[in-house]
């Protein structure tokens, strides 16, 4: 690996997050492996990348020959092993601590030094996911890309208490390879992003489980009143319910503040199985296409 340069990366999960950081790895040239355990959500990152590159080709964004170089550059696989020499890798599992350590245990076996080990997390501790990897801590970072990820500019980086200035510099500089803008938070529970919206979109559920207004008024109030091109609500569903919650889980228990607790009535959907846009019910409705 030539300084500065990273040339191959693997992608630990095959989610919507997993699939999106994948796709923009290859559209920027590097090898990727796509590493999932389950052959059908390699399956689902496989048709995504095929239908968004196709849509990009008809939109002429980019060229065929772009499209089928990027297709070219991605491996789909079910184990580490099978990436190994990755010079990058980007840990994009659920949101939930216990499998993110398991899985960078597994990941400082398959990934050594100097690959850095970056986590796509939303919202858990950086040195927290860290304290894992023992000695290896200094090359764990926080990489918080935004869904959708081809689309979405930002990425949050997060250093842990023993991140290396090495490991930041080198996640700036590839997050601008990546064509993304790279914006430093500190290492706090939801970090920047979901510390501020979060809260917001849990405070709609309230609104609406109050009576305030009901949620279609919600969204048009924010959108029309505050300029937001997404209401609060709707924005919720296409996150998913289950993410959301999941999050403010997280800000309770970390910052200790009630005001954190979600919603009765978003915990409430999500337990019922209304999660978004995933299972075409949350707030509201959605014909599956």
């Amino acid at each position: 690996m030539s300084k500065g340069t990273v040339s191959s990366m693997a992608v630990i999960g095959a989610g919507t997050m997993g699939s999106g950081i994948a796709l923009v790895a290859a559209q920027a040239g590097m090898q990727v492996f796509q590493i999932d355990l389950k052959p059908e959500q390699l399956d689902r990152a496989r048709a995504y990348h095929a239908r968004t590159l196709e849509r990009a080709v008809e939109k002429q964004r980019i060229t065929r020959s772009d499209a089928d170089a990027a297709v070219g550059r991605i491996r789909y696989v079910a184990l580490m092993s099978e990436a190994a020499g990755a010079e990058w890798a980007v840990e994009a599992a659920t949101e939930n601590a216990e499998v993110k350590r398991s899985l960078f245990r597994q990941m400082q076996q398959a990934f050594p030094a100097p690959a850095v080990l970056a986590t796509n997390t939303s919202s858990i501790s950086i040195t927290d996911i860290a304290a894992a990897v023992g000695h290896d801590a200094g090359r764990v970072i926080g990489m918080h890309f935004f869904n959708p990820v081809p689309v979405m500019a930002l990425v949050e980086v997060i250093k842990g208490l023993a991140t290396t200035e090495e490991t930041a510099r080198r996640t700036v500089d590839l997050a601008k390879a990546l064509g993304k803008t790279p914006i430093l938070a500190n290492d706090r529970a939801g970090f920047v992003s979901n510390r501020v919206l979060m809260p917001l979109i849990n405070e709609a559920f309230h609104a609406w489980m109050e009576g305030v207004a009901g949620p279609e008024e919600i969204d048009q109030i924010m959108k029309l009143g505050c300029n937001f091109p997404m209401g609060p609500l709707r924005l919720a569903d296409f996150i998913g319910l289950d993410v959301c919650h999941d999050i403010m889980m997280v800000l309770h228990r970390e910052l200790g503040n009630p005001k954190f607790f979600p919603c009765p009535l978003l915990r409430q959907l999500v337990q019922a199985g209304r999660l978004g846009d995933k299972t075409g019910r949350g707030v509201f409705e959605y014909t599956k296409k």
